[in-house]
């Protein structure tokens, strides 16, 4: 049975229901603006978002343009009328405020804080992601906190591995795992950095990609027995 010391959490998705807290950051910088938001329009803007983000994880764009595009993008679309100035900086302050967590993530948490080293590495914009896991709680409980706009990389680069690694004191990737959700960017970014990989796979989904899972789970509470 394989030991590890290090472990790397991601955070969106499998720490935080983003889902969840995209809802309400949504729905609370519509209601600030007078703009009318629907299950459509809710749905269309996730679409836009998850489009741009897979561009960035795949070195297409950069983040900045993940940030100024998406809105413009759901506005033209919808044909929104009025002011829209300040709406994504509005926006990004209500999400640094949604902390909800995936079943169990806060008790599993707790426990692997007790035998392993903890690093939270996510994608994201490094103000937002702070805030979020400093109002959430589990900040104490990380070693330290990685984020794409910080490194200058993106999951699942190699670089951006390679910047944490060269920050986490007598790292060894045999020792190391990655638990993650999302197969392009936690599983493929764990097989170029050449670390186990756990799957958080909730919906059962299949992997159509060329990305190594090693370990799949479907409920964070599994990881009792594995680890």
């Amino acid at each position: 049975m394989k030991t590890y010391n290090t472990i790397l959490l991601d955070a969106d998705d499998t720490i935080f229901d983003f889902t969840a807290c995209e809802g309400e950051a949504l729905r609370l910088a519509f209601k600030k603006y007078n703009f009318h938001l629907d299950e459509n329009i809710r749905k269309v803007y996730a679409e836009i978002n998850e489009d741009l983000w897979k561009q960035y994880e795949q070195g297409n764009i950069d983040k900045d343009t993940v940030i100024n595009q998406r809105f413009k993008i759901l506005f033209d679309r919808f044909e929104v009328k009025g002011n829209k100035d300040g709406f994504e900086d509005v926006y990004q302050e209500l999400l640094g405020m949604q902390h909800i967590f995936i079943e169990d993530a806060l008790p599993v948490i707790e426990y692997l804080y007790k035998k392993y080293d903890l690093y939270i590495v996510t994608n994201g914009v490094t103000k937002t992601q702070l805030r979020r896991i400093r109002e959430s709680g589990i900040e104490p409980y990380m070693k330290r906190i990685f984020v794409s706009e910080e490194t200058g990389f993106q999951k699942p680069m190699k670089e951006f591995f390679d910047y944490c690694f060269e920050m986490i004191n007598n790292l060894k990737p045999d020792n190391t795992m990655i638990i993650g959700d999302s197969l392009t960017s936690d599983i493929k970014g764990g097989n170029n950095a050449g670390i186990t990989t756990c799957w958080y796979n909730p919906k059962s989904l299949i992997n159509t990609t060329d990305s190594k899972v090693d370990i799949e789970i479907k409920h964070l509470r599994e990881l009792y027995e594995i680890l």
